[in-house]
């Protein structure tokens, strides 16, 4: 069955454009002011929302995102409030939203209940970055029961038959790690990533994402010519951690404009 993500980044394809996905923290800086960004992220060109479910220890992730999660956990924000924010969005948008988080939140929750919850409230998928491919299988087996993907990952150190096996099972989009260590603007060589891309392609034709260390829209262009879209966190999280919301949303503007051009 076709999805709501399918359906925008497989349009995105034929038409030859790049897919934009913006990460934002739950609850930063409040729950409002998420479901704001959302709104305001999607009308500067975002296709796709990656929702951060703030955790304790984020081990994927820099100091930006680790700050925003523990605000966002000291403000109250839940599993059960992220539901009720993703319910809120979908009262007015349709852009597919997936969730990123880590195992010990969902397992408390209960996974299967994570799944039929945040799939009944409006969202598309979840991607779960301390959970390896080889440890997942009864994870995807319940995601693919409710047509909810759980994300791949392929890396610069992805060996060719991890890479097989991993695009086999691939669903929603392939998340392309563009360098080792955790999220966090930084210079990258993207045709590092890009030689994996290649590889990935004998094996899946699944949506190929890349993300981590793009923080400006000339590095979103570069990274975007390697993949089929680009997923960007900590630059614009940065920003609303400041207090600077419009900085965070021309930025997305910006980068929209570089990949379109």
């Amino acid at each position: 069955m076709s999805t709501r993500l399918d359906h925008v980044l497989n349009g995105l394809k034929e038409k030859g454009r790049k897919g934009l996905i913006i990460y934002l923290t739950a609850g930063m800086p409040d729950a409002q002011g998420t479901i704001d960004a959302v709104r305001r992220a999607e009308e500067a060109g975002a296709d796709v929302i990656e929702l951060g479910l703030p955790f304790s220890d984020p081990m994927a992730d820099g100091p930006v995102i680790q700050t925003a999660s523990v605000a966002a956990l000291k403000g109250g924000m839940t599993l059960a409030k992220v539901r009720e924010i993703v319910q809120a969005i979908r009262r007015f948008s349709e852009m597919p939203l997936v969730g990123m988080g880590y195992v010990n939140n969902m397992l408390h929750y209960g996974f299967p209940r994570f799944v039929e919850d945040f799939k009944a409230a409006g969202m598309d998928g979840v991607i779960i970055p301390d959970v390896p491919h080889e440890e997942s299988g009864e994870m995807r087996e319940i995601c693919a029961a409710h047509d909810f993907p759980l994300m791949e990952f392929i890396t610069p150190g992805t060996t060719e038959e991890r890479m097989e096996e991993t695009c086999k099972d691939a669903r929603g989009f392939i998340y392309c790690i563009s360098n080792y260590g955790v999220t966090g603007v930084k210079e990258i060589d993207y045709s590092i990533i890009g030689g994996v891309c290649k590889a990935a392609r004998r094996y899946t034709d699944v949506p190929l994402a890349i993300g981590f260390g793009i923080g400006t829209p000339e590095a979103a262009a570069r990274a975007g010519k390697q993949a089929d879209g680009v997923i960007v966190g900590s630059a614009v999280v940065k920003q609303i951690i400041e207090g600077n919301i419009d900085g965070g949303i021309q930025l997305i503007a910006d980068m929209r404009k570089a990949l379109d051009a």
